[in-house]
């Protein structure tokens, strides 16, 4: 079984709408349109990462920082360099 890929992402929840937005203290900035409550916030940037990469959100899983702006994900099934071009910032 492949290691999965590690991913560092910032959260700014109540955006307008939800899109990648840059970066943060080294992780990837991501506004999230859903608000920070009952795990909306969480689960929209779950919905969202899957679908930029092109998998299921079962291969999602938040590892650390559920309840924080800054969090840590891991990423089954797909490669460090396709999340970097997947997510990369407009412009």
């Amino acid at each position: 079984m492949a290691t999965p890929t590690r991913l560092e992402v910032y959260i700014q929840p109540r955006a307008s709408k939800t899109e990648v937005s840059g970066t943060h203290g080294g992780a990837i900035k991501i506004r999230i349109a859903a608000p920070a409550v009952e795990n909306a916030a969480n689960l929209a940037l779950v919905e969202f990462l899957a679908r930029r990469l092109g998998v299921a959100k079962s291969r999602i899983r938040i590892v650390s920082g559920s309840s924080s702006r800054s969090k840590r994900l891991e990423i089954d099934g797909v490669s460090a360099a396709a999340i970097g071009t997947a997510l990369a910032p407009p412009g």
